[in-house]
């Protein structure tokens, strides 16, 4: 099976290593799985962080999330859930008030609109996924999980670059 990758990217000469080979091979399934869920949040005019947040809402309830909290939950990284919530709130899709118990912070909860689209687009992405994945089989689907944790686990994120800005 190996070299598929390269001959999709059509590379001529192999890989330096087999973990190079293997981390371009997680990035262009990442984009292929993600190619899809762009297309199907697309009319909704939602992007992948967008809907990410509106979930986390929905799990949160009437208690809502504070900015902080939604970050730390986004599956991807986005560094301005304020300019997100922004968004999310001119399209009446998520409304903001200050905490009762501390007016510094400022709480996310969904609305009735965020909610309706919220479960409009579960469906449909539920689909999209089964359609994606379920080729695998529940057996290879619990090892990919396993392996994709395991990277995951051993992963510590780049030390800070003084040299950058």
């Amino acid at each position: 099976m190996s070299g598929r990758l390269q001959n999709e990217i059509r590379q001529g000469k192999p890989f330096a290593s087999i973990e190079v080979e293997a981390s371009l091979n997680l990035v262009r399934t990442s984009e292929a799985l993600r190619r899809g869920v762009h297309e199907l949040l697309k009319p909704q005019a939602l992007t992948e962080a967008a809907y990410n947040v509106l979930r986390i809402l929905r799990g949160a309830g009437e208690q809502g999330r504070t900015c902080g909290e939604i970050a730390a939950r986004l599956v991807v990284h986005d560094p301005d859930v304020t300019r997100l919530l922004d968004r999310l709130e001119q399209r009446e899709l998520v409304v903001r008030d200050r905490s009762a118990t501390d007016r510094r912070v400022v709480v996310a909860r969904l609305t009735e609109a965020g909610r309706a689209l919220c479960t409009a687009l579960e469906v449909p992405l539920d689909d999209l996924h089964r359609r994606q994945l379920a080729h695998l089989g529940p057996d290879r689907l619990a090892q990919l999980i396993a392996l994709l944790e395991d990277i995951r686990s051993h992963l510590t994120p780049p030390e800070p670059n003084p040299e950058q800005p």
